[in-house]
C-alpha cells in the first residue's frame, strides 16, 4: 500500500455507507494504519444520495477535507450509476467496486472508465440470502477487501464482532466473506 489511500463511498440514506466506512477505517487501525472516516450529508431523508469518506495511511493524515481524487470508489446502490457521477476524480489507477449483478465490463461501459480497475459483487443478493435484508454495506466491504487488499478479512471480521450483537455479527462475516469470493474483476 503507499503511503495515503483515499475511498470515497456513494449510497443512499439508510444504507450504510458511513458504516461501512466506519468499520473499513476500525479494521485499519487494528493493523497499526492511521485512519479518517467521516460523512457528507446534510438534512438529506432516508433515501437521498449521500457520500462518506475513508482515508488509509502508513502514516500521520493531516488531510482535512473531502475526498475529490479517490483511489477507490465504492457504490452500494447501483442506481446511482445514473444520478450521480461516481467516478468523478478517481485516479488512472484506481479501483471502483459497485454493488450489482451485471458485469464489470458493463459497469465499465456505463461509467466510461478507461484505466480504472472494476470490481462488481451481487451484495443486495447475498445480503438478502444471508441477512435477509437488502443491507449491502457488509457485503460491499467484503468486495473491497478482495479487491484492494487495504485490509484483511480476519481485521474486518473483529470489527464486525465488535459491532453487532452475535448472531447478527457471524451473518455479517457470512456475507462479508461471501462477498469477498463472488467478487469479480475486468481490468481491461
Amino acid at each position: 500500500m503507499s503511503q495515503l489511500q483515499e475511498i470515497r463511498w456513494h449510497g443512499r440514506g439508510g444504507q450504510g455507507a458511513w458504516t461501512a466506512s466506519e468499520l473499513l477505517a476500525k479494521a485499519a487501525i487494528i493493523e497499526g494504519k492511521n485512519v479518517q472516516s467521516f460523512p457528507e450529508f446534510g438534512p438529506e431523508r432516508m433515501g437521498a444520495p449521500l457520500a462518506a469518506f475513508t482515508r488509509i495511511s502508513d502514516v500521520p493524515i493531516r488531510l482535512h477535507c473531502s475526498i475529490y481524487n479517490p483511489d477507490v470508489v465504492v457504490v452500494l446502490d447501483p442506481t446511482l450509476l445514473k444520478t450521480v457521477d461516481v467516478a468523478s476524480g478517481i485516479k488512472d489507477e484506481g479501483v471502483i467496486v459497485v454493488n450489482t449483478q451485471e458485469p464489470p465490463s458493463q459497469v465499465r461501459k456505463k461509467l466510461n472508465s478507461i484505466s480504472q480497475k472494476v470490481w462488481t459483487v451481487p451484495a443486495t443478493d447475498i445480503a438478502m440470502k444471508i441477512l435477509n435484508r437488502p443491507i449491502t454495506n457488509t457485503a460491499v466491504l467484503g468486495a473491497v477487501s478482495r479487491a484492494t487488499a487495504l485490509v484483511g478479512l480476519e481485521s474486518l471480521e473483529q470489527v464486525v464482532r465488535k459491532r453487532f450483537r452475535h448472531e447478527l455479527a457471524e451473518r455479517n462475516i457470512a456475507v462479508i466473506r461471501e462477498a469477498y469470493k463472488e467478487a469479480i474483476i475486468d481490468d481491461s
